[in-house]
């Protein structure tokens, strides 16, 4: 004779598998984070990939959902490339990365973090240019990049994120102008200091950039 269960209990099932698969996915974009760097002080040493949820290991933050919210690297003596495997957490808010040695570009896959609250990237040793879907970051408030070796123009797209209270992109070596409009109007010239190549502010309308390459 068929059993039939108890459509409560196929729901919580369902939900259960859901949580783990996401559960495998973010936690194999930290590993891949990890085989990435060099970590001298083994500040990841709990980063095990046998364990399903990466919620276990050390400076990963998750939700009630089990889901990664907060990563929090800043000073850890890591050095390595980032890689773009980052922009499968989805649900990431704090992506706190500072005070490191990480080389290489910012990883476009970036700006798939749809609910990033906190880019923190500053003193590192990137280089290549600002990644313009970066400006698909509509919840971001902290965008912090100086201190690093980044090139080409600041992308104007930037402007139009309607959350953002810090830009600081200073001590790198950007080129051209800096935007003074949208979110970028109560931005002091703090923010961008210490570029020798950047010209300084731009007024509204006065130039057009393309900003597809960032050079």
């Amino acid at each position: 004779m068929a059993t039939f269960l108890p459509l409560s209990f196929m729901l919580l099932h369902l939900l259960q598998i859901s949580i783990s698969a996401y559960a495998n996915t973010e936690g194999d974009a930290l590993y891949a984070l990890r085989r990435a760097v060099k970590d001298p002080t083994n500040v990841l040493q709990s980063w095990d990939p046998t364990l399903v949820d990466p919620c276990t290991w050390f400076h990963v933050t998750c939700d009630s959902e089990n889901r990664v919210t907060r990563l929090d690297l800043g000073n850890a003596k890591l050095s390595g490339n980032l890689v773009p495997e980052l922009g499968k957490l989805e649900r990431l808010e704090y992506l706190e990365l500072y005070m490191n040695n990480f080389v290489g570009t910012i990883p476009s896959e970036l700006g798939g973090l749809k609910n990033l609250i906190s880019l923190d990237l500053f003193h590192n040793n990137l280089t290549g240019f600002i990644p313009p879907s970066l400006s698909k970051l509509s919840r971001l408030r902290f965008m912090r990049l100086n201190g690093n070796r980044l090139t080409g123009r600041i992308p104007r797209d930037l402007t139009k994120l309607p959350n953002l209270k810090i830009f600081d992109v200073s001590s790198n070596d950007l080129c051209g102008t800096f935007p003074t409009w949208g979110s970028f109007s109560k931005l002091t010239e703090e923010s961008f200091k210490n570029n020798p190549r950047l010209e300084g502010p731009e007024l509204m309308g006065s130039v057009r950039y393309d900003d597809s390459d960032g050079n």
